[in-house]
């Protein structure tokens, strides 16, 4: 048998070249996807090897946690034939959490685990939980912890680092504290075996800010909305920038508060979109000074994932609203 060694190298750049144009093609043509086999909020969600993975999240009643209530199961679905989820493995119930893809690994990170029984008293806490899911063993294994415990924040992958921004850290009956803080922790010095990398922390943010979207574009980190710690709901936008790692105040969302609570972004061919709790699709233009209105679906969902599945083309997964409740579909859009 033929190793992957004695193939010349050309060839394999060739044969890579073309699985990602076929991948590519593929995305662009999928018409529908299978619902999700049950209602999630507050989940972590990525796309990877032409495969859309979705892991923790809230399945229980709004406002409502218990451990029981958690989703403990990675799931994924093949974009090349999305008939069926499939499941990848287990872990620990968690929500409020992230999860990133990068070199074809999977990473977990925070969230919070609910300790308590359906019915109890919420005995809630953030972890600093940061793994990678082993595709062999169909386990998580755990890397290097966070300095803090966080949950109810979001994480980015850009240029093969990974940037931690917002959420607050619960402590069961303790007081819940609020994030001061922001990480960064470069992928590419890990490795299938090496599991220890180091915790770089970023200049102070000038927010206090949960249930915020995270993306990037160009050389800046985006924050997007979220819930303050004072004043409640809003729209901002905060801008990290990458080159001399200062904080500056972007375009805000348009619209009021509620807007910016539970949105989520991604780049989508080079461009950061966001999907909002009014059922707004927004672009951010190519110079970052204002959004630009691509969408206006039926019906809005917050706490979900929005996911790209092509150079064009993104999906909504998951989320909920206030009127009818958690969304099972997933829906198809384009960034055109």
């Amino acid at each position: 048998m033929r190793t992957i060694r004695s193939i010349p190298y050309i060839f394999l750049c060739l044969l890579s070249q073309t699985c990602f144009f076929q991948a590519s093609f593929a995305q662009e043509k999928i018409k529908s996807i299978e619902d999700l086999p049950e209602g999630i909020t507050s989940f972590g969600g990525a796309v990877m090897n032409n495969r859309i993975y979705v892991y923790g999240g809230h399945t229980g009643d709004a406002h409502s946690y218990y451990e029981s209530g958690q989703n403990q199961t990675l799931y994924s679905i093949n974009l090349g034939q999305p008939d069926k989820w499939q499941k990848e493995g287990q872990g620990i119930g968690l929500q409020g959490l992230a999860m990133v893809a990068y070199d074809g690994a999977l990473y977990r990170l925070g969230g919070f685990h609910a300790h308590n029984k359906k019915g109890d008293k919420h005995d809630l806490r953030s972890v600093t939980d940061f793994a990678r899911f082993d595709f062999e063993s169909k386990e998580w294994k755990k890397l290097t912890p966070m300095p803090e415990a966080r949950s109810s924040f979001d994480a980015v992958v850009h240029e093969g680092v990974v940037y931690v921004i917002g959420g607050w850290a619960m402590n069961g009956t303790s007081n819940t504290v609020w994030s001061e803080t922001a990480y960064s922790l470069d992928l590419k010095t890990l490795s299938s075996k090496k599991e220890k990398a180091s915790w770089e922390k970023l200049a102070s943010p000038p927010f206090q800010r949960r249930a915020l979207s995270v993306g990037a574009q160009g050389n800046r980190i985006v924050c997007v909305g979220g819930m303050q710690q004072k004043g409640g709901p809003t729209t901002k936008v905060s801008f990290y920038d990458l080159k001399t790692g200062t904080w500056s105040e972007g375009p805000a969302l348009p619209g009021k508060g509620m807007e910016g609570f539970g949105s989520s972004c991604f780049n989508v061919g080079g461009r950061l979109v966001v999907s909002t709790y009014g059922g707004n699709v927004y672009r951010l233009s190519e110079d970052a000074t204002k959004w630009e209105a691509l969408k206006k679906l039926d019906e809005g969902r917050f706490f979900h994932r929005l996911l790209p599945i092509g150079k064009e083309r993104f999906v909504l997964v998951g989320g909920a609203s206030m009127e009818s409740g958690k969304f099972y579909d997933v829906e198809i859009l384009s960034a055109k």
